[in-house]
């Protein structure tokens, strides 16, 4: 619950840690809640009957569970606009903060790992510039830098290309395509259909906050189906493993 508002009704998903996952559905249906979930920023009411598992436990030292997942979403942006360098947001990863505080020791290793990650992403150049200096396309490459700091086991996009023109847009679905193919496991939550990467194979519709369709991108991403989840009567075309709807 968010407040006295129910947001995840009755819900059950189970994702294996190298799946491909998206997540789609019209904007309030808890999609980001559900990323919240995971990450410990948000817990499910106790009930009897219900259990939440990640990565093979219940229980967890949030601080040593964000330490094995890639977290970029809009809200990690907007608390990252500041003087802090884009050096400084890709080493944040490691202590699960924003930027570089007095309190955290970065030893040269991190600094490397902080730096090939850049350099990975293509923003090397970035490193010594200050996030309100970026384009919106270069300070999501910063954020991503900083979710692959620590090499995780899994990466959650919430709602990536928000915010970004055409441009950015294709060459942050081209870093997702590339990601997935290295084997880290994606959960990407959208409402979007053009980010939904050809390496996504798997598509799960949310609703009202429960799961109203879970399957494959065939057998879920069908014009009919869709229209009822945005009620509204959509169009549906596919072209080189992407789909769009108008």
């Amino acid at each position: 619950m968010r407040g006295q508002k129910v947001v995840l009704d009755d819900l059950s998903l189970r994702v294996q840690l190298n799946e491909h996952v998206a997540l789609l559905g019209p904007n309030g249906c808890g999609k980001s809640t559900l990323i919240k979930t995971i990450t410990r920023e948000c817990y499910p009411v106790a009930r009897g009957g219900s259990s939440m598992t990640i990565l093979g436990r219940r229980n967890w030292n949030v601080f040593e569970l964000r330490s094995l997942l890639g977290i970029v979403s809009n809200d990690l942006m907007s608390s990252c606009t500041s003087d802090a360098s884009g050096l400084d947001v890709a080493l944040s990863g490691f202590f699960s903060s924003t930027r570089i505080f007095p309190n955290h020791a970065v030893d040269p290793k991190q600094r490397d790992l902080a730096e090939a990650a850049l350099l990975q992403l293509g923003v090397a150049h970035l490193g010594r510039r200050a996030v309100r200096e970026m384009s919106s396309g270069e300070a999501k490459r910063v954020l991503i830098a900083r979710a692959l700091v620590h090499q995780p086991a899994a990466l959650l996009f919430d709602e990536p290309c928000n915010s970004l023109d055409f441009a950015a847009q294709h060459g942050l679905r081209e870093t997702m395509r590339t990601l997935a193919n290295s084997g880290i496991g994606t959960i990407l939550v959208t409402h979007e259909l053009a980010d939904i990467v050809p390496e996504i194979e798997r598509v799960v519709l949310m609703s009202n906050g429960r799961i109203v369709a879970d399957g494959s991108k065939e057998e879920v991403l069908q014009a009919e189906t869709l229209s009822r989840l945005f009620g509204v009567k959509v169009k549906l075309e596919r072209h080189d493993g992407y789909y769009r709807i108008w």
